[in-house]
């Protein structure tokens, strides 16, 4: 008799017996049938007649065999490919982490569309984290998509999230996002090229990362730097806008960043309006006669009706795209919307300028806005 000692945790059996009778299953199951049906052909009499009756049971003999071994093969591969769904679902808990519902008075939400079918994550990026400098988000889109940009997807995502808690000022942000992604090319280089068929100062020239930063401090100012990626949208009530229309610099890695990096004022985001960032796979997703989608359109029909969340802008939008593209998006797709439900009181300023937020008394500009 065996006793467990109080305060003692129980041991767990090894894993290697689970395994071997998995092992044993999965290789003893074939045999089995394939020995049923050599038995049968040998030693069964009725398998030596030629009769009508002797064919038939023959045939329903090796018919037997042959649906248990198509069923057998078929179940070892619903199980192998529930473990890899695992594993994917695992890989993008840690790569594109879900987003906190709620930063900093912000109603947050984001979801991504992989092109690979099968495909838990691709090669879209997204982040938001509420610093002491206010809240900081990254939209990024890596050339190509599907499994070969998750190890780029993992050196820039990693970054962020310790500069943005570390830089005060969101150029240096940008500064050490650019670091991480040419070390991270460099190491592939060595990698790829072991014999030094590549100067590990020049790695794979055509990589590169479009990348949007944006910082959104606690009276609403917005402030960003775009790499090569699209502007993202402000709703305000049934309205769209354009964040910005100012000139982005280049996408990280082919050019070097320049020394003095300002980031642009953008305006202010307001309580009640909706900013939604996304990847050109959003625009650039076609219909089989090779329309473009509108996603001014599709956001516009999604705060028609209320009340309105990112939830349900999501929901709407990504509902548009699967139609307009008949389920098979070409590229990975990815859109974050954050909501202001923040009851600052500010004055309005001309979106995309850079108008300090000062509250002004005399001022009724901010209650001339749309309330949704």
């Amino acid at each position: 008799m065996i006793r467990i000692k109080a305060g003692v945790p129980h041991r767990r059996r090894p894993r290697t017996s689970s395994r071997l009778s998995r092992c044993a299953l999965t290789l003893g199951l074939p045999t089995v049938w394939g020995a049923v049906a050599v038995s049968y052909k040998f030693g069964c009499p009725l398998a030596e007649q030629n009769g009508l009756g002797a064919r038939i049971v023959t045939s329903a003999v090796f018919f037997a065999v042959g649906t248990g071994l198509i069923l057998h093969v078929r179940w070892a591969l619903l199980r192998e490919l529930r473990q890899v769904r695992k594993v994917a679902g695992a890989a993008q808990s840690v790569l594109l982490r879900p987003l906190p519902p709620r930063l900093a008075g912000l109603n947050v939400a984001a979801a991504q569309l992989s092109a690979d079918r099968g495909a838990a994550i691709g090669g879209d990026l997204y982040e938001a984290v509420a610093t002491e400098y206010g809240v900081r988000v990254v939209m990024g889109d890596v050339r190509g998509h599907g499994l070969a940009a998750i190890g780029t997807v993992a050196a820039v995502l990693g970054s962020f999230r310790e500069a943005a808690h570390d830089e005060p000022e969101l150029g240096r942000v940008l500064g050490r996002l650019d670091r991480a992604l040419a070390r991270h090319l460099r190491e592939r280089a060595r990698a790829e090229h072991p014999a030094g068929g590549l100067e590990p100062d020049n790695p794979v020239a055509e990589e590169f990362v479009t990348l949007l930063l944006l910082e959104i401090t606690a009276d609403g100012e917005l402030r960003a730097l775009n790499c090569g990626h699209p502007w993202p949208y402000v709703v305000n009530g049934a309205r769209v806008d354009s964040l910005s229309r100012a000139d982005p610099l280049p996408p990280l890695g082919p050019f070097p960043l320049p020394s003095d990096l300002a980031a642009t004022h953008c305006g202010q985001l307001h309580p009640d309006d909706s900013l939604v960032l996304f990847t050109d796979g959003a625009e650039d997703a076609r219909d089989a006669r090779g329309h473009f989608f509108s996603l001014p359109q599709a956001l516009t029909e999604a705060v028609r009706d209320r009340p309105v969340s990112p939830q349900s802008i999501l929901r709407t939008v990504f509902t548009a795209l699967l139609h307009h593209t008949d389920g098979r998006p070409t590229d990975d797709i990815a859109l974050l919307v954050l909501r202001d439900e923040r009851q600052h009181r500010l004055t309005s300023g001309a979106r995309g300028t850079a108008r300090p937020a000062t509250y002004d008394p005399q001022s009724t500009n901010h209650l001339q806005r749309p309330l949704l």
